[in-house]
């Protein structure tokens, strides 16, 4: 079969693998015991995945993403601005509790860099813009969530978080994955066998995927039983969330002004969050489990189920330009 066809393949029916990953990993933590221990492959298994999805990303046309002010002015406006403001209002709802509201601020105030970018094509959004933001989105919500934290828990945060983590997630997750990435490129472009290498590996971001979803959900659901309490809790903020903030996203892309499918690749910014990426950020905060995990690792699966809805709604937006 024609490696386009496959890429296509995973891509159009990435809600389901993801789902199936997610069973799989769901059996095998009450089929197998000591699956906590896959605990460890977590880091490796997401710098895999974000190398995989910067490698999607052409490097030559980063400059001409940075190019697009008005859309880059949106996505960060939604996401840095707006989004924030609707979380501090959804946490009013939430239990003073620090430890449950630092996991949903830790989900809610970081926008998804990975999945997001296949679920926006299949919502009918510029997929390769928002895929050429990645990096920006990825770095800006490193260096303000920790602000972000301190502004919403106030001490708590001191207490809660440490600078250590981020520095460590920043090196590891996003700057060594973004040089491979562009090393890869930089040795494709003078080597006919690494440009082959490399439409090989376009084939493996849902794949890479879906073995991060399996490794959390089954490394952290045994541990979860005790904070069931909490699981139940921040239900209704995401769901809330979920409803609230694609349509913010919209918004701020008609108030720039923006293409239809620009403004839908806002919408599913907004609406999708960077859950996977943030939970090695969550399980280094000290007493962190049950508490975390289960609130983190609960977003994802609501989040799931609001792409099905997001890849039909969205995709009816603006069917002509905002453009005068």
């Amino acid at each position: 079969m024609n490696v386009q066809l496959i890429r296509e393949a995973l891509e159009n029916r990435q809600i389901f693998i993801y789902f199936g990953a997610v069973a799989a990993a769901v059996a095998a933590a009450y089929a197998v015991p000591g699956t906590t221990a896959l605990e460890i492959v977590v880091n490796p298994a997401l710098a895999l995945m974000l190398y995989l999805t910067f490698l999607q990303v052409p490097m030559p046309e980063l400059k001409q993403a940075f190019g697009q002010v008005r859309f880059l002015g949106a996505l960060l406006v939604a996401n840095f601005l707006v989004v924030p403001l609707l979380v501090w209002a959804l946490i009013q709802f939430l239990p003073v509790d620090p430890l449950l509201r630092l996991g949903v601020l830790l989900v809610l105030l970081t926008p998804c860099i990975d999945y997001v970018v296949t679920f926006s094509h299949l919502g009918r959004a510029d997929a390769r813009l928002l895929l050429a933001a990645t990096p920006m989105l990825l770095v800006a919500q490193m260096l303000l969530l920790p602000g972000y934290l301190a502004v919403f828990l106030g001490e708590d945060a001191a207490r809660l978080v440490s600078m250590g983590p981020f520095v460590h997630a920043f090196a590891w997750l996003i700057v060594a994955p973004l040089v491979l990435a562009a090393l890869t490129q930089f040795w494709a472009a003078r080597s006919s066998v690494a440009s082959r290498v490399l439409v090989t590996l376009g084939l493996l971001p849902v794949p890479a995927t879906a073995l991060v979803l399996f490794v959390v959900v089954a490394a952290v659901l045994p541990q979860l039983g005790p904070a069931a309490g909490s699981v139940w809790t921040v239900v209704p903020i995401y769901v809330a969330f979920a409803v609230i903030s694609p349509a913010l996203g919209w918004l701020v892309a008609r108030s720039f002004r923006l293409e239809a499918e620009a403004g839908r690749s806002v919408a599913f910014s907004t609406g999708t969050r960077n859950s996977l990426v943030v939970l090695p950020l969550a399980l280094a905060v000290p007493g962190a489990l049950p508490v975390l995990p289960a609130v983190i690792v609960t977003q994802t699966l609501v989040e799931l189920l609001s792409e099905l809805i997001y890849v039909r709604l969205i995709a009816r937006l603006g069917r002509d330009s905002f453009r005068a």
